[in-house]
């Protein structure tokens, strides 16, 4: 006998369809989404993995100094557990190593190359949109109610079908933002730690925002988890979200307050533990058994925490060495910092409309004083269960503002004021807000637009901001698609009095509208998507990465003359140093970057000469040779395919990990047998005298006819 199974009706009194098959899922989405929602995600998805792929192979080894010691830890083990930049372990470079772990991994597997590096980077990158589209959408969904946010302003209710098509507009445009911000694609193509940074927090806002929806704390603690993740990725720059977290969760999670505050405690000791279990373990470690830390003044992970990549970055050089130079990278500090010359095509497209869409989304969302919160049954018409009341505090849409809208609030203090170091593509933290923002009130004002007169004028004053920024940062570099500032103008400008236009008439029809609203968009993505596409022409600037025109980003733009990206900048190895060096042993599956080093490459102009020199008479010693910083011994570790070099000085050359008695034990047991002095990139010669001149005084200096040198720039010492 066969029995017909009826489904249950849908929201509204429809019956749902027929499920689908695993494929037809994968491509078409849930039976329940509209047809276009899941091809139109993966379109956006496969957009971004082109963006961060393309041409990834002449990247190189991108930033030197990460790739030094991504290639160390896959010969040792211990070198990989502290993120130090030599496989001998004596520094470590000056952040926590879980952006090394993740790539180094990579590397064991697949074997080192710039593929295997670059490519979980680009990954992580497709994986931040997914999960900011999933993040908007659901927004729109809350444990089977659908809202519709302009009724709770105007104590109506609607169709409740529309409630999944408006969150997955509002999903792709987030989506489609977050994949355009050119500083995004710049750093999604490079090996600094900031995209999976990004990652980690995106996906703790997702589990946030689901602790938000269902008051359950397993969900806040897997929130907890994922940022003290993300604080051994950059340490504090990982709680820069927290504020907006913790306040939007006990603002508008159910449940009573003292529930609330319980669980936030246990989420907080959680995140506690996963932050501070590794520098623990290292603070602990005999500091005569493991790297010295670098970027710190004692050695330790916590000064690095409260000094150079804590209160430093803030407040300047005080409290460690992550001060100064923020005018020398991302402009003077200030309110107006994210919109000046270097910074404002990076990041900026966007924020006017972020602010205002913000601004305007929580007056949609607020309920007019004596109107009755509308039941949960009135807008899935299902009477079946208990009646809820849909609050404004449990408002979805509501909560989702709240918590993008903290999350960009704080990052735009802390960027825009900071007195120390401050790279451009430190911004790539704001995109996952801004597109958030971008998506969530787009779709507000298009349906305040759409409902009432009142708001008639929010989303094409939206649209004619967005358009009007954008001539102004594409005139900054007049010379460069000169057209393209008039044709963004001129698309935002019909966009916006189209708009009017129509709702001046009347309600404004619906198909009129949207096409002009797609024409805003068009028009407000123009300009960033055109920033986005730079990176691909060129090798990435490793230390500074950034997207646009030579000049709009900083020390030339992307590969621009003289830039650090361009032609004899740091960005890329200088010329003839791409073809692979003797000895080189980097050789893997996934592609074997460049060699970044050699016939006079940075990094002290060290020659391969100099190399083969060395590596015929080092005899038995750990280390091949000790030189004044790190980008002097990344470079040489990279060519010689990971042996260990001393970096005495970390990153800038002005740590005091090297002292006298320590080079004594080095050379006393064997382990040290060459030091080079000068090269210009610091050292002794910059805060250690002593060291300098003991090495003098008891080394041999070696002539430089041994190694077929010239002798002028730098001073090559035997030791022992």
């Amino acid at each position: 006998m066969t029995v017909d199974v009826e489904r249950p009706a849908a929201a509204g009194g429809r019956r749902r369809p027929a499920g689908r098959g695993l494929p037809a899922r994968i491509l078409l989405g849930p039976v329940d989404d509209p047809r276009w929602a899941r091809p139109a995600l993966l379109g956006v998805l496969a957009l971004a993995a082109v963006l961060y792929t393309w041409a990834l192979g002449r990247n190189g080894y991108a930033n030197d100094y990460y790739s030094a010691a991504i290639l160390s830890g896959t010969r040792s083990w211990k070198a990989f557990f502290f993120g130090a930049v030599d496989a001998g372990s004596f520094i470590t470079v000056d952040k926590p190593p879980f952006a090394l772990w993740v790539m180094g991994l990579s590397a064991r597997i697949f074997g080192f190359g710039t593929w295997s590096m670059l490519l979980p980077q680009a990954l992580a990158g497709v994986a931040s949109v997914a999960l900011v589209h999933s993040a908007v959408r659901r927004a729109f969904a809350w444990a089977g109610r659908t809202e519709d946010p302009v009724f709770a302003w105007t104590g109506r209710t609607g169709d409740p079908a529309l409630a999944g098509a408006r969150g997955h507009v509002a999903g792709l445009v987030a989506g489609l933002v977050m994949t355009l911000t050119p500083i995004t694609v710049a750093i999604n193509r490079d090996n600094n730690p900031d995209t999976i940074l990004v990652l980690l927090l995106v996906a703790a806002a997702w589990f946030c925002a689901e602790a938000i929806r269902t008051g359950r704390m397993r969900t806040l603690v897997l929130c907890g988890l994922l940022v003290g993740m993300a604080f051994t990725t950059k340490m504090l720059q990982a709680y820069l979200v927290l504020p907006a977290f913790a306040l939007v969760y006990l603002y508008a999670a159910p449940g009573r307050l003292l529930r609330r505050l319980g669980h936030l405690l246990v989420a907080g000791a959680v995140l506690l533990v996963s932050s501070a279990w590794w520098m623990v373990v290292v603070d602990l470690w005999p500091a005569a058994d493991r790297p010295y830390i670098g970027g710190s003044t004692d050695n330790t992970v916590w000064d690095l925490v409260i000094g150079y990549n804590g209160l430093g970055r803030i407040f300047g050089r005080e409290g460690g060495g992550g001060g100064g130079g923020g005018a020398g990278f991302g402009g003077a500090s200030g309110a107006g910092r994210l919109f000046n010359d270097i910074m404002a095509g990076q990041i900026s497209w966007l924020i006017p409309f972020a602010a205002l869409a913000l601004i305007a989304g929580l007056i949609l969302t607020t309920r007019r004083p004596g109107r009755t919160p509308v039941p949960d049954s009135a807008l899935t018409g299902d009477r079946s269960g208990p009646v809820g009341l849909l609050t404004e505090r449990s408002s979805g849409p509501r909560a989702a503002l709240l918590l993008w809208g903290g999350w960009l609030v704080v990052h735009y203090a802390v960027f825009s004021f900071s007195a120390g170091t401050f790279h451009p593509y430190y911004s790539t933290a704001l995109a996952p807000a801004v597109a958030a923002l971008a998506g969530l009130g787009g779709v507000l004002m298009w349906q305040a637009y759409r409902r009432t007169r009142a708001w008639a004028w929010a989303l094409p004053l939206g649209i004619a901001v967005t358009g009007a920024w954008a001539f102004v940062l594409l005139r900054r570099t007049p010379t460069w698609t000169p057209w393209l500032a008039y044709a963004v103008a001129g698309l935002c400008a019909v966009a916006a009095l189209g708009l009017l236009v129509l709702r001046l008439g009347g309600r404004g029809r619906t198909r009129p509208a949207a096409v002009a609203l797609i024409l805003g968009l068009v028009g407000g993505l123009a300009g960033p998507a055109a920033y986005a596409l730079t990176p691909l022409s060129s090798a990435v600037n490793g230390t500074n990465p950034t997207a646009g025109p030579a000049g709009s980003g900083g020390f030339g733009g992307v590969g621009g003359p003289g830039g650090m990206g361009g032609p004899g900048g740091m960005g890329a190895p200088p010329a003839g140093t791409r073809d692979r060096v003797p000895g080189q042993r980097g050789d893997g599956p996934m592609g074997n970057p460049p060699a970044g080093f050699g016939g006079g490459g940075r990094g002290g102009n060290v020659s391969a000469a100099m190399i083969s020199y060395l590596e015929k008479n080092r005899g038995g010693a750990t280390w091949l040779l000790a030189v004044g910083s790190a980008q002097s011994a990344s470079s040489i570790i990279l060519s010689t395919g990971g042996e260990p070099v001393i970096a005495m000085g970390g990153f800038t050359g002005s740590d005091a990990a090297m002292t006298v008695a320590t080079l004594k034990e080095y050379v006393t047991s064997g382990r040290l047998k060459y030091i080079m002095l000068g090269g210009g990139m610091g050292g002794p010669e910059r805060g250690n005298d002593e060291v300098t001149a003991w090495v003098k005084a008891n080394g041999t200096l070696v002539d430089a006819s041994e190694y077929g040198g010239t002798g002028t720039a730098q001073a090559l010492y035997k030791l022992g």
